[in-house]
């Protein structure tokens, strides 16, 4: 029986994994006797260093160089600062048209590659979830530094944003002045059915090296068909995917949904009707757990034709121009009306007794 399948490419690229059958009962016993071994997780080393903001590149702590890449306004100082991250197997260029165009709003972005993914250290190892947070941390202080006074707002795309909204509900929390999330990935244990769980246990206790691929799986992470081909071409998108490495992933969306609880900061949450990366039952339990009365408002944005890669669709300025204007005032409407559309959404299914959250697929 087919009991277990990787489903995710939080950063856009592709599905990581093809599908494989798991082994029954002696057998499956026998393996974990006898192969059983423990997933491979490479943190970062001692500090040596004081972390430090280079051109293309930030020192961390312990001297891993993560390469950054940033778009400034041509004219004047920016009126908002933004340090965007990547998602699953994806790298800093996630951001390049993004950036591209938020700077000709007068914003200043950063994205940087996390620790395994693009030209960071250790590609293709997981790192732990700690040490994105950490990061996270000392490079918002270290943009926070470079442009004093300036607002200073988070952006994460699925990866990018499960690794905020634990940063965000931590006691040193970075400084900022809101957070958004694209698609975060919050496909945690608590969503997933029991074979799900056992399967990627047994696995990544079994055989963690093992590297999967997406061939076979008809998802479709976008509607931009030539971004997805270009995606496919380049070298820096890890195609082929350890199993410890997607366990990883799922550690860390079991703390970003659990962070949900504690989510207090101001954030515009953009979610994608036709997304086949991150299921929608998910998406709910996030929305239900984020508190009501807390001291920031969040803000919730259904996009109608929007897949799992909103910020590089084929309507992703619709999604740039909403995000500049957020930022701009975060009480007014969003052009697009996204925000109107989930308000809307979320008060049928609340009379129908469905719960808040995106249409079910």
């Amino acid at each position: 029986m087919r009991a277990w399948w990787v489903w995710l490419c939080a950063g856009g690229a592709l599905p990581v994994a093809r599908p494989f059958r798991v082994w029954r009962g002696g057998g499956l016993l026998s393996i974990l006797i006898v192969c059983a071994c423990a997933p491979t997780v490479l943190p970062p080393g001692p500090a040596v260093t004081r972390p430090a903001l280079e051109d293309g590149g930030f020192v961390a702590a312990d001297g891993a160089r993560l390469p950054v890449r940033a778009w400034m306004p041509r004219n004047g100082d920016p009126k908002a600062v933004i340090v965007a991250l990547h998602g699953f197997n994806d790298y800093s260029n996630f951001f390049a048209e993004p950036g591209a165009f938020l700077a000709g709003q007068g914003l200043a972005a950063y994205a940087y590659d996390q620790r395994g993914f693009g030209e960071a250290p250790n590609r293709g190892l997981w790192p732990g979830s700690r040490a994105f947070v950490d990061d996270l941390k000392a490079v918002t202080a270290a943009v926070r530094g470079r442009h004093p006074g300036v607002p200073l707002y988070l952006l994460g795309e699925s990866m990018g944003g499960a690794v905020i909204m634990v940063a965000m509900t931590d006691a040193d929390a970075p400084d900022v002045d809101g957070v958004i999330l694209a698609a975060p990935a919050v496909w945690g244990r608590t969503a997933m059915p029991w074979y799900q769980r056992a399967a990627l246990f047994a696995a990544s206790h079994t055989m963690p090296a093992l590297r999967v691929t997406g061939q076979g799986l008809k998802i479709k992470a976008s509607d931009n068909n030539e971004m997805l081909r270009a995606l496919g071409r380049d070298p820096l998108v890890i195609k082929e995917t350890r199993i410890d490495a997607i366990s990883g992933l799922t550690n860390l969306m079991d703390s970003a949904l659990e962070s949900a609880f504690a989510f207090d900061a101001s954030a515009l949450i953009l979610i994608g009707e036709r997304d086949e990366i991150i299921p929608s039952d998910p998406t709910r339990l996030l929305i239900r757990r984020l508190p009501r009365n807390g001291r920031h408002r969040y803000r919730l944005a259904f996009y109608a034709n929007g897949y799992h890669m909103l910020l590089r669709d084929l309507q992703a300025e619709t999604v740039w121009k909403d995000i500049a204007a957020w930022i701009a005032d975060t009480a007014a409407p969003l052009p697009s009306a996204a925000d109107k559309r989930a308000a809307a959404e979320r008060a049928r299914r609340s009379l129908a007794g469905g719960g808040a959250g995106q249409h079910r697929r």
